[in-house]
């Protein structure tokens, strides 16, 4: 058998990069309003306020990114488009990561660990404290159960129990709703509504019909078979 030359390696990359590249870009892409916020943190270019930039940039992110994760199903429902499923999982990771760093950047820097204070606020007096905890804490066990081996364990139960993650969408859209001044709701209200639409598109038969319309749009699109004998079309 012959050694493996110098050359395989560069080749075996490129080719992988060639396979993957939906998925690297997408993850990529995920990825970089955390490092653009790290960047300036690092800087020290967050403003005024850095905790509140902090917060509300990674609590946005979160949204968006989980948003992105729920809207690669409907994207495949309406135009067919198979490769963005290969991201639906990193992306739902990702938005795990920007909430668990909206929480620790609200009990760390914003309240300074102080418990029950936190407490207070969120049972009493602000209650989309308590709406985003709950969000977080439902991505938690989807987060640690997203891999191959916890699908096996869990067979049936963990496509139901990854169904969650519609409730916690809802619980994030309410969160960012609830704490939103009157003046400043139009765009909680959008996501809202982005997120009503991603979940009718999985109603069965909103997403029987839309498969349908889309299989007859293919379907019309296809040249008809020439007869035998028929001379092509002139060019």
């Amino acid at each position: 058998m012959s050694e493996r030359t110098s050359g395989d390696a560069p080749r075996s990359k490129a080719q992988g990069w060639r396979q993957h590249w939906f998925w690297w870009t997408v993850t990529l892409g995920a990825l970089a309003p955390l490092a653009w916020l790290g960047w300036r943190a690092w800087q020290g270019a967050l403003g005024v306020d850095p905790v509140n930039t902090i917060n509300n940039e990674t609590g946005r992110a979160a949204l968006i990114v989980l948003f992105l994760s729920l809207a690669c199903t409907p994207l495949n429902i309406l135009f067919g488009l198979r490769k963005v499923l290969t991201v639906r999982k990193s992306l739902g990771l990702i938005a795990f990561v920007y909430a668990a760093l909206h929480l620790a950047n609200f009990i760390a820097l914003d309240y300074a660990f102080a418990f029950d204070l936190i407490l207070h606020d969120a049972v009493l007096t602000m209650p989309y404290i308590l709406a985003g905890s709950l969000a977080l804490l439902i991505l938690a066990p989807l987060a640690i159960t997203s891999t191959r081996g916890w699908m096996r364990r869990l067979g049936r139960n963990w496509k139901r129990l990854h169904q969650l993650v519609y409730v916690a969408g809802v619980l994030a859209v309410l969160h960012f709703l609830w704490q939103a001044k009157a003046a400043e709701r139009d765009e909680p209200l959008l996501y809202a509504a982005v997120l009503t639409f991603l979940l009718l598109v999985r109603v069965p038969p909103v997403r029987h019909w839309l498969v349908m319309q889309r299989t007859r749009f293919h379907r019309h699109k296809l040249p008809l078979p020439r007869a035998v004998g028929q001379p092509k079309p002139a060019e």
